[in-house]
Formats: C-alpha cells, sequence, structure tokens
C-alpha cells in the first residue's frame, strides 16, 4: 500500500461515508433493539454520524465517543445531539475506559481499520459490564459491498492503486464471529444489512466522491485523460434512472454478542 485512508475532514467525510453511516446504522439499531437507559461507547465514533443516531434513538443514560483524528471529534462536536456526550482521543486497542464502565460497546464501519481486531474487540469486553453488548458493522470489503465499491473497481482497472484498511478480512462474517467468541463473548450472532443511497445526478456523485481527501490526493496524481476515462466508465456501469438519478445499493456484515453475566455464586 503506497497511501493511507485519511479521515481528518469532518464536513467532506459527512457526504462520503457519514450519510452511508447513519443509513446502515439505523438497520444495525432496529437489529440491536436498544434498551433506554445505557450507557453506549461508540468506538471509532469519527465525525459523530452514528453517534448522533445513539443520542437521538436509543435513549441513553450517557453516550462516550473515541476517535483517534481530533479534527472528526471537533466536527462531531458541532452535533447538538452530542452536546452532552464525552468525545475523547484515543486508541480502540487500548480504551481509556475502566472495566464494566459501559453497557454497549459498538464499532461501527471501524473494525477493518483496527490493526489488531482481536485487541480491539477484547478491549470492548473489558470495558463492558456484565450482561452488556459488545456489536459492530463493516462494509462487506471481499463481497462488493463497499458504497464505493465500482469506483474503486474502475480505478484499479485504470492502474490506480487504492489504499487499504489495514484489516479488511475482519468484515467477513465468520471472521467477526471467530473475534467475538475470541473475546469470550456469547449469545454471538451476525446478520448482513443491506441500504440504499440515491443521487440526484452523477454530477452529485462525482461532486462527493471527488470531495474527499484520500480520492482527491488520487485524482490530483492522475492525467486529465484519466480522470475524463474513469468518469466515462462510471456514468456506463452505474445504474441511473429516467430522471438521471442514481440508486446504489451497500451491504454491511453485522455481529453481536454479550458478556457473559458473573455467577452470583462466585461474587
Amino acid at each position: 500500500m503506497t497511501d493511507q485512508i485519511h479521515f481528518d475532514d469532518g464536513a467532506s467525510y459527512e457526504r462520503y461515508m457519514g450519510v452511508w453511516s447513519q443509513l446502515v446504522g439505523e438497520e444495525f439499531l432496529r437489529w440491536l433493539a436498544p434498551v433506554p437507559g445505557r450507557r453506549w461507547l461508540d468506538v471509532g465514533c469519527g465525525n459523530g454520524a452514528f453517534t448522533e443516531l445513539i443520542a437521538t434513538r436509543c435513549a441513553p443514560a450517557a453516550v462516550h465517543g473515541i476517535d483517534p483524528s481530533e479534527a472528526q471529534l471537533d466536527f462531531a462536536r458541532t452535533r447538538p445531539a452530542l452536546g452532552d456526550a464525552d468525545l475523547r482521543e484515543g486508541d480502540a486497542m487500548a480504551l481509556p475506559y475502566p472495566n464494566d464502565s459501559v453497557d454497549v460497546a459498538l464499532m461501527p464501519l471501524v473494525i477493518f481499520f483496527v490493526p489488531d481486531p482481536a485487541a480491539g474487540v477484547a478491549e470492548m469486553a473489558r470495558v463492558v459490564a456484565p450482561g452488556g453488548l459488545v456489536a459492530a458493522y463493516a462494509w462487506d470489503m471481499y463481497g462488493g459491498g463497499l458504497p464505493y465499491h465500482v469506483l474503486q473497481r474502475e480505478l484499479r482497472e485504470l492502474g490506480v492503486v487504492v489504499p487499504s484498511p489495514p484489516s479488511p478480512e475482519a468484515s467477513r462474517p465468520e471472521i467477526m464471529h471467530d473475534l467475538w467468541r475470541g473475546a469470550g463473548l456469547v449469545e454471538v450472532e451476525t446478520r448482513e444489512l443491506t441500504v440504499e443511497r440515491r443521487f440526484a445526478s452523477f454530477d452529485e456523485y462525482w461532486d462527493i466522491v471527488a470531495g474527499w481527501a484520500t480520492f482527491r490526493r488520487m485524482l490530483d496524481a492522475m492525467a486529465p485523460e484519466t480522470t475524463a476515462r474513469l468518469q466515462d466508465r462510471l456514468r456506463e456501469c452505474l445504474p441511473a434512472d429516467a430522471d438521471g438519478s442514481i440508486t446504489y445499493a451497500a451491504r454491511a456484515n453485522a455481529v453481536k454478542g454479550r458478556v457473559s453475566p458473573r455467577d452470583s455464586s462466585t461474587g
């Protein structure tokens, strides 16, 4: 990999991925069927797109979020719904929280960015109280479920090196299941989540993807004729309605499990 995926602009991320995050996040929360009054932790909260759903949909007792990008956190803090949330910079593999300090810990669209996914899951299990929930969802990297799968495929066809996250295999449902069981979690289940997003036109789609910093760097390094060819190829392969709008589907794999309740006989 000659480049890295950067998330250092909350506003561009909101258009590029934040909308997708909330679309699939709604489906994810319906599957979790959250109980009011719980303490939530969003690991890799980014610009707060999913964290906002926790605050507005789950009637939480407390909301915590952690992310390595202070710029993303700054954007998250501008969301009115997160005014009382505890948002801090930190590492998913070394969570700055004591044992049993939250009731629900989640990794939304994050686990494949964690260099050691097993360590990240173990940390979530550590900070969640007995009987609490540990869950995640990730775009299906191997099954073409990424929202911009077509874009990445066409870039590769043109010989452009597309950066990848460090742990793409963690998006596989069977790997997720093994990670959760390996962390000692019980009642482990996986599920596929599919969502659709509508772009008013190809121009809107292109403006959104071109506004993301990582893709913008790729564009800047491409010859103008290569960029034009990429646009032509995308126009051909993206589904378009009669009015010129584009409706595009994405698919994520989700997993959930619980921390084993303590045996009351052992204290």
